[in-house]
């Protein structure tokens, strides 16, 4: 109980120290991992190793990926290539539909891609639609991160989910089906979320372009096909890595490790940052100097890597604190059916952040206790698979380096991102798991 409640104060401190004191996210979620990491009653020395983990497991994760991210957004937004996939994209999806077509792309391109990093890379885009069909980012930008959010926890080939179904021995195809079909209704609420909730508080796509400069950039863009190449290529190799590894298509040898090494989150970027240096009519040395194109996005990025470095370490905190674990072992002596695995790791995402470690975990939880919850058929496996991954969606806070990634990239601050991406995560995980206990009754 002590540590919940230290919990709550310390995600108390971080709302109250950056919307009432102004203090830099980064400062706050240093500060108050160190408070939690004292009070809990941690040794100094597991809390140094646990910052420093906690900061260098994170960035080592997606630190490259991000700066590269950036590179690649930049020049698809100085060279207008961001408008002009804009504008194709506009002529299928029609205005009305931008936030529709958003969860739709971030929940096929989450599946074999950590949300994190596709978030990155499709937020150019997102920026340019939005900006087109004059929507407000909140709309868009929580579509987009809640469509990745779905497939991330209750799709394979996901590691999350993959795991799950390996602990729980369960039917990989029967989780497949029923993820699929789950996690795309689960999207129907968050869609009414946007609409009527998150369209109330507007932000600028993109605030530094007035109207004439983008029209500019439109007319001097590259073409939508050579645009979509920076953005395209890294996730198909990405794709392609992740597939063959599931499906076993070249197992050894030198193409099975050339498709290895392609599809690594950094060399893909590294290649579409390659094909985001052609979108120029001329690539001039200003452009890739310090004080240029790829200089400023540097400075943009490092500000991100500094606070998801700081969300990974409240994070690792309160992993090390103890935290997990006794809320595991306290909710598993409550018999509660279908019910338990949704709550222990909904306990454990909200406790410590990663959506992979609270599935993870819950399933090596739960797997002992599987006969004695009822859960011994292939369909009540599968859905106990689902409801772990829909636990995993609640919630998504400050402890979460994708909740940083996307309110940093969305413009929104702490406050923000509470009443957006955290509420949001909470729909989604909510929606999933009624129509798991849905499933669970018409089919178990």
């Amino acid at each position: 109980m002590m540590l919940l409640l230290l919990l709550l104060l310390s995600i108390g401190l971080i709302i109250y120290s950056t919307v009432y004191l102004k203090l830099h996210p980064f400062l706050a979620l240093l500060l108050v991992a160190i408070f939690y990491g004292i009070a809990s009653g941690m040794s100094f020395d597991v809390l140094v190793q646990s910052i420093n983990e906690g900061f260098g497991i994170t960035l080592g994760k997606i630190g490259i990926v991000i700066a590269l991210g950036v590179i690649i957004g930049a020049f698809l937004e100085q060279t207008g290539g961001a408008y002009a996939l804009a504008e194709k994209v506009m002529k299928i999806t029609g205005k009305k539909n931008v936030s529709v077509g958003m969860a739709l792309l971030g929940w096929i391109v989450s599946i074999p891609v950590f949300a994190d990093s596709a978030f990155i890379v499709l937020t150019p885009l997102n920026k340019a639609l939005t900006k087109k069909a004059g929507l407000s980012l909140s709309v868009t930008a929580i579509a987009l991160a809640m469509g990745m959010l779905a497939s991330h926890s209750l799709v394979p080939p996901t590691p999350g989910p993959i795991a799950t179904a390996g602990i729980l021995n369960a039917d990989l195809g029967f989780v497949i089906l029923g993820g699929t079909i789950i996690s795309l209704l689960a999207l129907i609420p968050i869609l009414i979320f946007v609409k009527w909730y998150a369209t109330r508080i507007y932000i600028d796509p993109n605030p530094d372009f007035d109207s004439s400069e983008v029209l500019r950039k439109t007319r001097e863009a590259p073409s939508a096909f050579k645009s979509s190449l920076p953005i395209v290529l890294p996730i198909l190799l990405i794709i392609t890595s992740s597939f063959n590894n599931y499906l076993g298509w070249v197992t050894e040898g030198f193409y099975h490790n050339l498709i290895s090494l392609l599809g690594t989150p950094v060399i893909a970027l590294l290649i579409g940052l390659g094909f985001a240096l052609l979108l120029p009519k001329k690539l001039e040395q200003h452009m890739i100097s310090e004080q240029g194109w790829i200089g400023k996005a540097l400075q943009s990025a490092a500000i991100i890597l500094m606070i998801t470095g700081a969300g990974g370490v409240f994070g690792t905190v309160l992993q090390h604190s103890g935290l997990a674990d006794v809320l595991g072992q306290n909710l598993a002596s409550a018999n509660l059916g279908i019910w338990l695995p949704f709550i222990i790791a909904a306990a454990l995402k909200t406790a410590q952040g990663s959506s992979t470690v609270a599935m993870i975990t819950t399933a090596s939880i739960v797997a002992p206790l599987m006969v004695q919850l009822g859960i011994d058929t292939e369909i009540s496996k599968a859905l106990a698979v689902l409801a772990i991954g829909a636990g995993a969606c609640v919630v998504s806070h400050a402890n979460d380096s994708y909740f940083w990634v996307v309110t940093q990239l969305s413009g929104m601050d702490i406050s923000k991102g509470y009443r957006l991406h955290t509420l949001g995560s909470a729909v989604l995980g909510t929606s999933a798991f009624i129509l798991i206990l849905l499933a669970h009754a018409m089919l178990v």
